[in-house]
């Protein structure tokens, strides 16, 4: 009787192990607090490891308190330094931060007493507290009899300055798995939609300049746009005579409607000081008016945004007069906020006379911010 032998096929597998990625992620929460300590002789004498305690303040989401031993801390010194530490407070463990002890120069010379370790930060790293309790310091931090001859004590009074960087490290979940989405190109899809010569459906003639756009377009812009093509103008009447604005500006216009942005050309944009008495004039300005008139807040913070630039004590006052006349709030809050904080250099500026002549009720106006701003500074 034989048996048949069968021998098992061996098959190799090769398993492809799956790829994993994390993002440790470490943030710093820093906070100051400012321990003052009055009646300094009063406590003279109160013994080695005898201490006066801050107030708990919170830095990090973690609570600390500052202990000044004012005979020491370590007996073996006999009570010739006086000590400084911080401690933790809350009930938490191995906290990681960097601190500063500052001795105040009450004389404020300037001179302060420094202990820190922030600047050993990249070689010896963090602090870590333990526990609650836990404390960081000197033990050395200045000779008493120093001290009490010292610029840091006035009036029977000292100042301590305790800033903590509390180190915070979390792992970043949104990193691991992240799918890149790219910026927006809508604009440049309307914008190729206003150069299309073929599915106009309205026709703008700007100084002998005909401009073809979109009226759906422009009506979803602008609230003038839509109550002109939709309620106020004849179905049959498709081409629209724009009598009060040159050309180049209405072709910026239309650019921001359609693409979101202003026309790329900065030399449209640039302002000279020898142009602020016509300040009306500049394209800007126009850009502006028109985006007033259309009823387009996006373009006129645009066009303020690029005038706020050029504030100065000689210009200030003519922005001023064309924030006012085109209802340009942002602008005109900040030319207001300029002229107070620079207000007898203004007074004296072409642009100030300039109000005196031709706007005397924004000259008051001005006049009025200034005096306000002098009289709650003195």
């Amino acid at each position: 009787m034989s048996r048949a032998m069968c021998n098992p096929t061996m098959v190799s597998r090769s398993v492809l192990g799956s790829q994993t990625s994390s993002k440790s992620v470490t943030e710093t929460m820093s906070g100051s607090h400012e321990f003052v300590i009055k009646g300094y002789s009063l406590t003279k004498g109160m013994g080695i490891g005898k201490y006066i305690v801050s107030e708990i303040f919170i830095v990090g989401e973690f609570q600390w308190a500052i202990y000044f031993f004012l005979d020491g801390r370590d007996p073996k010194d006999n009570a010739a330094y006086v000590s400084v530490f911080v401690a933790l407070h809350s009930e938490s463990t191995n906290v990681c931060a960097l601190f500063d002890l500052t001795l105040l120069d009450l004389c404020k010379k300037g001179e302060h007493k420094v202990h820190s370790n922030f600047s050993h930060s990249l070689t010896i790293g963090p602090y870590t507290l333990i526990n609650h309790g836990s404390m960081w310091g000197y033990t050395r931090f200045f000779k008493r009899r120093h001290l009490e001859t010292s610029n840091f004590l006035k009036d029977d009074c000292l100042k301590i300055n305790c800033t903590i960087v509390v180190l915070v490290s979390s792992i970043d979940y949104s990193q691991l798995n992240t799918i890149q989405v790219p910026e927006s190109d809508i604009g440049e899809h309307f914008g190729m939609l206003l150069e299309d010569e073929e599915s106009f459906d309205v026709t703008f003639l700007v100084g002998g300049e005909r401009f073809h756009a979109h009226k759906l377009v422009l009506a979803a812009q602008s609230t003038m746009f839509e109550t002109q093509f939709f309620n106020a103008m004849k179905k049959d009447d498709q081409e629209i005579v724009v009598i009060d604005m040159e050309p180049k500006v209405f072709k910026a216009l239309l650019h921001f409607v359609y693409r979101d942005t202003l026309l790329e050309d900065e030399e449209l944009f640039m302002l000279d000081s020898s142009f602020f008495p016509s300040l009306s004039e500049s394209f800007i300005a126009k850009l502006l008016a028109a985006g007033e008139k259309y009823g387009l807040p996006r373009l006129m913070l645009m066009c303020e945004s690029i005038l706020c630039k050029d504030i100065s004590v000689d210009s200030v006052a003519y922005i001023f007069a064309l924030a006012d006349r085109y209802r340009a709030t942002h602008l005109k809050s900040i030319c207001q906020k300029f002229s107070a904080e620079n207000f007898d250099a203004m007074m004296h500026s072409d642009g100030f006379e300039y109000l005196k002549k031709n706007c005397p009720l924004l000259q008051s106006e001005l006049l009025k911010t200034g005096v306000g701003c002098e009289k709650q500074f003195s």
